[in-house]
């Protein structure tokens, strides 16, 4: 279960809590937020990045691969967004003493991410309800 509560009425900043976790989400000025943690978007679009980098490092573990660390970099086109398209580009930079076979197969394997196939693979439903207190 994720929760989201708002930290002070006075604000729009508002606490994420996952599994003990715990981040701040926030709207960006200039539509009013204080810019106290990312908004929604930018969750989204992290949580893309971080899936690739966990499974290209999953990956390189269970392998045995000489991965020394990974980068991804996130960047979003949503001008047509309205349109119904949202584009995220993601760029891996992979540092260890690897073989063009194991980049590749690392890349591969980042192309196949869990959040990736849902986001580009699966029809997501969902289901809103208004709980009365």
């Amino acid at each position: 279960m994720i929760t989201v509560t708002r930290i002070d009425t006075a604000g729009t900043a508002h606490r994420i809590a996952v599994r003990g976790h715990e981040f701040v989400t926030d709207m960006t000025p200039p539509p009013g937020g204080d810019n106290d943690g990312p908004d929604p978007h930018e969750i989204y679009d992290a949580a893309l990045g971080a899936c690739k980098a966990l499974t290209v490092l999953w990956l390189a573990q269970r392998k045995g691969m000489a991965l020394e660390d990974i980068e991804v970099i996130v960047t979003r086109d949503d001008s047509q967004e309205r349109n119904g398209v949202y584009r995220l580009r993601t760029a891996l930079m992979l540092t260890g003493n690897l073989s063009r076979e194991e980049r590749d197969a690392l890349l591969a394997a980042a192309k196949k991410c869990p959040v990736h196939k849902l986001m580009s693979e699966v029809t997501t439903e969902i289901d809103t309800v208004l709980v009365e207190l």
